[in-house]
């Protein structure tokens, strides 16, 4: 009885699992050790492809296939003088073999010579047939040189060639995206969905060109023609919701997410956007559930925790806020917008310390944003930390010179300071500044407002 291709493929392993197990030698062709170091390189058993090479040489010493595969391990290895020599003795054996060339692109492209492995890779491209790959690894060179627009030529010729080859679609629309040409992007995507009209990726990706320029319309019908081709297409369900979000059909969002939940298990982010939904539905009910199965089913998304954070915020209820931003800041304590909800849910709790803390964070991760200066300078003098608003203060005036809500907190700590000179010289700049914002000063500082040195100033033509 004749073995199938596969029977044959898979008896060459198990035949060579018994030999390494008994220690007896057993022979194999070069393509059954090709076959063998194949299956487990893509199975990432190095050890075992190590061995099926060592074995494989002694076998075939002569075999450049297998000598190729013992380069790959090098390459994989970072052994790349190791692997150069071996690429060097291969190219007196047989100088017109396609993939020595790639194979000397690649250790070129490791050790960042980006050129010259476009210049080896040329060369490997006039002899192979095999086209789309070279094409492919030329588009790899010329991002790292971040010479997108060549980069976008190669990855075409690669579409050119193979018009499935949706690797190289995604990536010239990468470089697309890089350069903002969105105009450009889509009257390629247009031109790929002529030649693959049934396409599911090129409506995909047309929709998601269309959503970036804010053409819902456009959009919305993309993705309904990416499900007409893949009516179990996940991703094209996703965007539709989204879009329908932006749209403000919230029923319709929530079902195209629900019909992923039938598709596959079920995603925390799919949870999240329905919780979403339902809150512009003013279904806190549902909203709230289903932001709890949002942490439910990945504890360590942030931003499931935040949800449930600004829901208790919106609602006031700012003890649990407290509680769940506590738990978005843990998993990510480099956020700067939970920093910021953090400062304000202690400030309305009057945990002034903790709201300061918040600020100073923000500041910290490099937030300068105006109302964090004046907003911690404000938490400041609550805590009668006059010195540290002012220099708190003095700092925000570095990014802002001219900001009269700055300049007329400075002036009022000033004065309680004692330090009227100082003071006299911010209240004169906010007033320059803006006439208007002393209502700022009149609040924060009644008593020296009231003054009537300070009067005459203020109402001084």
């Amino acid at each position: 009885m004749q073995l199938s291709h596969d029977d044959e493929y898979n008896f060459s392993i198990t035949k060579f699992e018994k030999m390494l197990k008994t220690n007896n030698v057993i022979f194999f062709d070069s393509v059954e050790f090709e076959n063998i170091i194949q299956h487990y390189l893509e199975n990432g058993k190095v050890a075992l492809a190590k061995k099926a090479i060592k074995i494989g040489l002694e076998q075939h010493p002569s075999s450049i296939t297998l000598m190729l595969f013992k380069v790959e391990l090098y390459i994989f290895e970072d052994k790349l003088d190791l692997a150069d020599k071996c690429l060097d003795k291969l190219y007196l054996l047989d100088p017109n073999n396609e993939e020595i060339f790639i194979q000397k692109a690649t250790i070129c492209s490791k050790r960042d010579q980006h050129k010259k492995a476009i210049d080896i890779l040329k060369i490997a491209l006039d002899m192979t047939d095999e086209k789309v790959d070279v094409y492919s690894l030329l588009g790899v060179e010329y991002l790292y040189l971040e010479d997108f627009e060549t980069a976008k030529k190669c990855y075409k010729k690669c579409i050119e060639l193979d018009k499935h080859d949706y690797a190289a679609l995604y990536n010239i629309i990468y470089c697309f995206d890089f350069l903002e040409q969105p105009d450009e992007a889509i009257e390629f995507i247009n031109k790929f969905l002529d030649m693959n009209p049934y396409s599911e990726i090129g409506w995909h990706q047309l929709g998601k060109q269309y959503l970036h320029k804010k053409d819902y319309k456009k959009a919305l019908a993309a993705f309904d023609f990416a499900i007409i081709s893949d009516d179990t297409f996940i991703g094209a369900y996703f965007e539709k919701g989204k879009v329908l979000e932006k749209l403000k059909r919230y029923n319709e969002a929530i079902e195209n997410y629900l019909i992923t939940l039938e598709f596959d298990d079920p995603t925390s982010f799919a949870y999240l956007r329905i919780g979403k939904c339902y809150e512009k539905l003013n279904n806190t009910d549902l909203a709230l559930q289903y932001y709890y199965k949002t942490v439910h089913e990945d504890p360590l998304l942030d931003k499931g925790w935040q949800a449930i954070t600004d829901f208790y915020f919106r609602q006031k209820n700012y003890q649990k806020a407290l509680y769940y931003i506590n738990k978005a800041t843990e998993i990510d304590g480099e956020n700067i917008s939970y920093w910021k909800r953090y400062a304000q849910i202690n400030f309305h709790l009057n945990f002034y310390e903790e709201a300061e803390r918040g600020y100073q964070r923000v500041i910290e991760l490099g937030n300068y944003e105006i109302e964090v200066w004046t907003n911690r300078a404000d938490i400041l003098m609550v805590l009668g930390e006059y010195d540290a608003a002012i220099q708190n203060l003095l700092q925000g005036l570095e990014f802002y010179p001219d900001e009269a809500e700055i300049e007329y907190r400075l002036a009022g700590l000033y004065y309680l300071a004692h330090e009227i000179q100082k003071g006299q010289y911010h209240l004169v700049n906010a007033l320059r500044n803006n006439k208007e914002y002393i209502i700022i000063f009149e609040e924060l500082f009644n008593e020296i407002y009231k003054r009537k040195s300070v009067q005459e100033l203020i109402n001084k033509p």
